[in-house]
């Protein structure tokens, strides 16, 4: 918990109303470092004229890229908007961060099996299942046991990006890792519905009141649960969460350094190396773009510049000597 009773309300205010701790950390990152930019004056005492200042001084001196630049942003309009409930006018007089995107680290096939042959038993499965779909980290974690459907080989992502829905590609290959995954599930939710203070797994408010008996239902259990039982942030409900995502890229380092790969490698990486290997299986780029949840087809292009042999396709003169 953060000194500040200021900060410390808001994240009240978001935990009341189901942010992920994720987006609150965030959010309470950029508001702080706003208020402290402006000298700590209270938000009230603030406005457009001080918010483009920052934004500014992100994209100028401290040469972010668009994207954290647009978090900055949202975390703000969130505070005046939903905290404050103080709206902002137009802001939009700000220098923009100019900074491009890197381009992203692609794995070869051969250093994909080799990732994941130093990995096993559930941490083999959810890399597997990172490269073999396409997922996001957040989206792998999350996924319930009712998401995989081993009938139509796909697994159904909900509230991804942006909070879109989609069905992305299973590999027949992990049909029996994950019946077998399912089977600790299973048993892992009848040990803890032998807890008198067990309150079932997290659910969605909606979700919570339209199926009450959800939470101790095998099909809406993480599919990756965490290893303990602990209580749920800002309540006594006591729970078993997913997995933690922030283990999943030490995982996946830690295999990459063993299988001698020199490359930074994460979750993102699977999934940049699940584009452009379907890319370069011939598949079109719309497909790959609705695997991947991408809204605009120009974010999924990216993936074609990588494909490229050489810069835009031209041979070096020395190639010919």
């Amino acid at each position: 918990m953060s000194s500040s009773p200021f900060l410390n309300s808001i994240r009240e205010f978001m935990l009341v109303r189901r942010y992920s701790l994720r987006t609150i950390d965030s959010y309470l990152y950029w508001i702080k470092y706003f208020i402290v930019f402006n000298k700590k004056k209270h938000p009230r005492e603030m406005g457009d004229n001080e918010v483009e200042a920052f934004l500014t001084h992100l994209a100028v001196h401290r040469n972010v890229a668009a994207a954290t630049q647009g978090i900055a942003l949202n975390a703000i309009v969130f505070l005046y908007n939903k905290v404050l409930e103080k709206p902002l006018n137009q802001i939009g007089d700000f220098k923009r961060s100019s900074r491009q995107r890197k381009l992203p680290t692609i794995l070869t096939r051969d250093e994909v099996s080799g990732l994941l042959s130093q990995l096993q038993g559930l941490h083999l499965l959810m890399a597997s299942i990172l490269y073999g779909s396409g997922l996001r980290r957040m989206e792998l974690v999350r996924l319930r046991v009712k998401d995989v459907d081993l009938d139509n080989l796909q697994i159904q992502v909900w509230n991804g990006k942006g909070f879109k829905h989609r069905l992305v590609t299973l590999a027949p290959e992990l049909k029996e890792a994950i019946i077998r995954q399912k089977s600790r599930v299973k048993a892992l939710l009848e040990e803890d519905c032998l807890h008198p203070e067990y309150a079932g797994v997290w659910m969605p408010d909606a979700q919570a009141r339209k199926y009450p008996s959800a939470p101790k239902n095998l099909v809406w259990q993480f599919l990756f649960p965490s290893s303990r039982l602990s209580y749920e942030p800002g309540t006594r409900n006591l729970r078993r969460h997913h997995f933690d995502e922030t283990n999943v890229n030490k995982i996946l380092r830690t295999a990459s350094q063993k299988a001698g790969i020199e490359k930074q490698v994460g979750s993102h990486t699977l999934r940049h190396s699940f584009a452009t290997h379907l890319l370069q299986s011939g598949a079109d780029i719309r497909t790959v773009q609705q695997q991947l949840g991408h809204a605009d087809v120009k974010t999924t292009e990216i993936y074609t510049h990588v494909l490229k042999q050489g810069a835009q396709g031209v041979k070096s003169p020395l190639s010919t000597l």
